[in-house]
C-alpha cells in the first residue's frame, strides 16, 4: 500500500494518508479491523473520506510502517464498524454541524449585507415559529410556544439581532439534543448486540457439532436449548420449547412454538429444545426492530429526566406571566422581551438527558452495559443490595474438588458421565465439571447423546446406555426424583457437604456418585460489600439454592445481613418482591438462568460477565469485566450522575433568575439577555457531558 507520512511524534503516534476516496467507506472499516489484529497496532481510526489513517503504536516504529507496505489493496475487505469508530464517526459529525452553523452565523452577521442577513434570520427563525403555532393548535404551552414568541415579538420589534441570536442558541441546542439521541441508540444497539461464541449445530447424520458463531450459514441447522439466546432468524424443524420474546414484542410471557414456528434473534428459550434453520444472520435479522422498539420506548428514560421534562414545561406558563406583568407595569416592550427571552426550561430540559447519556457513556467506556438511564437512577438511589450466591459472589470459575463414587461406577467414570450431560448448559459449576473432565482427558464419544431436559434451579434428565440419569441437587435427585440412598452413602454426603457444595448423580433409580464443588468467595467481594455499605446501602443480602451449611460459611466470610440457603426461583423473586413491598429499593445481582425471575422483579437488577444468555437478556445491567468492583464504580458513577444534574438546578435558577432581573431593571437588553441565558445553557450542557465530572472515580 502506499502512503506518505503526514505526522509522526517520534514517540507512539504516526499519521498517514493513502489519498481521497482511495477505498470505501466499509474497507476502511475492514482495513482497520486487519491492522487492529497486529500486535504492533494498539489504535487504529481510518477515515475513508480523506485517505487518513491514524495509529498509536508500541514497539518499533520500522515494524508499523513494513506492515502498512505489505498490504495489498486484494488484502483489503468490507467490513461494519466497532463501537469505538461509531462513537468517533458520531462524534465527529456533530462538532462538524456545530463548526458549520457556528461559522454561518459569523458569516451572515459581519459579511453578508444588511437586508440578505435580515431576511436569513427571517428564514431560519420560521420552523421554530411554525412549531409554536403547532403547539397552539394543540392546545400546548411549552418551550416550542415560548421560543416562537420570542422569535415572533423580537422580529416585530425589528430586533434582528436579538431574534437571530435566539435562532441560532436555539439551533445549537437542537444539535446538541440530536447528539444525545443518537448517542442513547448506539449505546442500546451495544448493549443488544448478540454476544455469542460458539453455537452447536446438527449435521446431515444427526450429530451434534460445536463451531464458532461466525462459521454459521444460513440453512445450517441450529440446536438451541433452555437458557440460551437465539442467535439467528430461523423456522423450527424439531422440537418445542418456550420463548421469551420480550425484547422484541414487549410480552412478559413467554410464547409456546413448535415445528413450522419462526424464531428471532436476540429472543431466548426459556425451556425446551428446538432444532432451528438458519434463514437471516447478523444484519439481515430482525435486531435492527428490537433495537428501534426499546429505543422509542419511554422506559429508558431515567425517572428524573422524565421528571426534568415536566418540569420544564410546567415552567413555561410563569416565563408567559412574569412577560405580561413587566408589560402592564412598566409599559416598555423591551423589558417584557427581556423577562421572554429567560427560559428557565429549555436549560433544564438539555442537560438532564445530557448528564443521563455521559454517565451511560462513562460506564460503557469502564465496560459496563446500562440499558437506560432510570437503571442509573435506580441504582444511585437503592437501599438494598441482593446476591446471588455461585459465579457471582463466589468465584465465577469454581472447580472440582472431588468425584466419589457410590455405586458401580469408577470415580472417574462418575465424573466423565457428569460431564457429558454437563456440557450443553451454560452455567458456572456445568463448566466446571466439564473442565476437570477435560483436564483429566476424560473424553466421551458423542453417541452418548440422548435427549437432555433441563429442569430450571433442579438439574438434569437424559438416557445414558438406555438408563434414565439425573444430575443436580439433592432436592432434585432425592426428593423429587426419589433415588433411594443407602445410610452409607449419606454418612459420606455429610461428611463432604460441610465444606463442598454437592452435585448428586443418579441411574436407574440408585444414586452412583457425588461430585463435590469447591466454590470460593472472590477475592475482592469483602472489601467491595463493605464499600457499598459506605455508599448507602443499608442492607446486603444472599439467595441462593445451595446448602445451608455452604451458604452459611459463605455468609459468614464475607459479612452478609441475611441469608437464604436452598432457594428455588420462584421463591427467589418471591422475596424480592417482599423486599419491595416493605418500602425498599432493591438491587439483584446474578449470573444464572435460576437467577432470571429475581433479576425481573427488582427495581434494578445486575448480570456478571459470563453469565447465562437469558440472564443478561433480562437485566438491566451488564458488568463484562470479572469483578465485583464494578459495582462500587457503578454506584458513584450513578450518584455523581444525581449530583451534576442537581447542580444544574441551582445553576440553572440563580443564572436566570439574574438574567431576567438585569433585563428587568433595564441594566442589559433583551439581546444580550438572549446570549447570556442560551450561552450558559450551553456551557451547563458542555458541563454536563465532560469526563472531569467522573475524573475521580477509578
Amino acid at each position: 500500500m502506499k502512503f506518505k507520512i503526514v505526522h509522526d511524534n517520534n514517540k507512539d503516534i504516526l499519521r498517514v494518508r493513502i489519498g481521497k476516496q482511495v477505498i470505501t467507506k466499509k474497507e476502511g472499516y475492514g482495513l482497520s479491523e486487519l491492522l487492529s489484529k497486529n500486535k504492533n497496532f494498539k489504535k487504529v481510526q481510518v477515515s475513508s473520506t480523506n485517505g487518513s489513517i491514524y495509529i498509536q503504536y508500541k514497539g518499533n516504529k520500522k515494524q508499523v510502517i513494513q506492515t502498512l507496505q505489505s498490504i495489498r489493496y486484494s488484502d483489503l475487505y468490507e467490513t461494519e464498524p466497532t463501537q469505538d469508530e461509531i462513537t468517533v464517526e458520531t462524534n465527529r459529525k456533530y462538532i462538524n454541524k456545530i463548526i458549520k452553523k457556528t461559522g454561518f452565523k459569523i458569516f451572515s452577521t459581519f459579511i453578508l449585507p444588511q437586508p440578505i442577513n435580515r431576511a436569513k434570520i427571517i428564514y431560519d427563525s420560521l420552523p421554530y415559529i411554525k412549531k409554536g403555532l403547532n403547539s397552539i393548535l394543540n392546545m400546548k404551552i411549552n418551550v416550542d410556544l415560548l421560543d416562537a414568541t420570542s422569535l415572533a415579538v423580537t422580529l416585530n420589534k425589528n430586533m434582528y439581532s436579538t431574534a437571530g441570536s435566539i435562532s441560532f442558541l436555539i439551533g445549537i441546542s437542537e444539535i446538541l439534543e440530536e447528539y444525545t439521541i443518537e448517542k442513547t441508540k448506539h449505546s442500546l444497539e451495544n448493549s443488544l448486540m448478540i454476544n455469542i461464541n460458539k453455537v452447536w449445530i446438527e449435521n446431515e447424520d444427526g450429530d451434534e457439532k460445536q463451531i464458532p458463531f461466525n462459521e454459521l450459514k444460513e440453512k445450517d441447522h441450529l440446536i438451541i436449548r433452555s437458557g440460551a439466546m437465539v442467535p439467528a432468524d430461523g423456522i423450527i424443524i424439531k422440537g418445542e420449547a418456550e420463548i421469551n420474546q420480550a425484547a422484541m414484542t414487549g410480552e412478559s410471557l413467554a410464547l409456546h412454538k413448535s415445528e413450522g414456528s419462526t424464531v428471532f434473534a436476540g429472543t431466548i428459550v426459556e425451556n425446551g429444545k428446538i432444532i432451528v434453520e438458519i434463514t437471516a444472520l447478523n444484519e439481515n435479522t430482525r435486531i435492527n426492530q428490537i433495537i428501534k422498539l426499546i429505543e422509542n420506548s419511554e422506559e429508558i428514560k431515567a425517572g428524573i429526566q422524565s421528571k426534568a421534562e415536566k418540569l420544564a414545561d410546567s415552567i413555561v406558563p410563569w416565563n408567559f406571566a412574569v412577560t405580561i406583568l413587566t408589560y402592564l407595569i412598566t409599559g416598555s416592550t423591551i423589558k417584557a422581551i427581556a423577562a421572554l427571552t429567560v427560559d428557565y426550561s429549555c436549560a433544564i430540559k438539555l442537560t438532564t438527558p445530557l448528564s443521563v447519556i455521559s454517565t451511560m457513556r462513562e460506564a460503557s467506556e469502564r465496560e459496563i452495559v446500562v440499558k437506560g438511564g432510570r437503571y442509573l437512577e435506580s441504582f444511585a438511589t437503592a437501599d438494598t443490595i441482593i446476591f446471588d450466591k455461585t459465579g457471582t459472589l463466589t468465584k465465577s470459575t469454581p472447580h472440582v474438588a472431588k468425584y466419589i463414587s457410590l455405586g458401580v461406577l469408577s470415580d472417574e467414570e462418575v465424573l466423565r458421565q457428569a460431564a457429558c450431560i454437563e456440557e450443553h448448559f451454560p452455567h458456572s459449576v456445568a463448566t466446571a465439571i466439564v473442565n476437570k473432565a477435560k483436564e483429566l482427558n476424560l473424553s466421551h464419544d458423542k453417541e452418548l447423546h440422548s435427549e437432555v431436559e433441563y429442569v430450571v434451579a433442579h438439574g438434569i434428565v437424559t438416557s445414558l446406555f438406555n438408563k434414565r440419569t439425573v444430575l443436580g441437587s439433592r432436592h432434585f435427585v432425592i426428593e423429587d426424583e426419589k433415588i433411594k440412598i443407602s445410610a452409607k452413602d449419606e454418612k459420606i454426603i455429610q461428611e463432604n457437604s460441610d465444606k463442598y457444595s454437592v452435585i448428586y448423580l443418579g441411574i436407574n433409580g440408585r444414586l452412583e456418585g457425588i461430585i463435590c464443588i469447591d466454590d470460593p468467595p472472590r477475592d475482592e467481594a469483602k472489601d467491595v460489600l463493605a464499600r457499598l455499605r459506605e455508599f448507602g446501602i443499608k442492607e446486603i443480602i444472599m439467595l441462593t439454592g445451595d446448602s445451608e451449611n455452604a451458604a452459611k460459611t459463605t455468609a459468614e466470610l464475607l459479612n452478609i445481613d441475611t441469608y437464604k440457603s436452598q432457594v428455588l426461583p420462584e421463591q427467589k423473586s418471591e422475596i424480592v418482591e417482599k423486599i419491595k413491598r416493605e418500602g425498599k429499593k432493591v438491587i439483584m445481582v446474578g449470573d444464572g438462568i435460576n437467577d432470571s425471575p429475581a433479576l425481573s422483579a427488582a427495581d434494578v437488577s445486575v448480570a456478571m460477565k459470563d453469565s447465562s444468555d437469558l440472564a443478561r437478556e433480562v437485566a438491566d445491567i451488564t458488568l463484562l469485566r470479572p469483578t465485583l468492583e464494578d459495582l462500587v464504580t457503578l454506584r458513584l458513577l450513578s450518584q455523581k450522575m444525581l449530583d451534576v444534574i442537581h447542580d444544574n438546578y441551582r445553576k440553572i435558577l440563580l443564572l436566570n433568575t439574574t438574567f431576567m432581573g438585569l433585563g428587568l431593571a433595564g441594566v442589559i437588553t433583551p439581546s444580550l439577555t438572549s446570549i447570556l441565558h442560551n450561552g450558559t445553557t450551553m456551557l451547563l450542557s458542555l458541563k454536563s457531558t465532560s469526563t472531569s465530572n467522573f475524573r475521580q472515580i477509578q
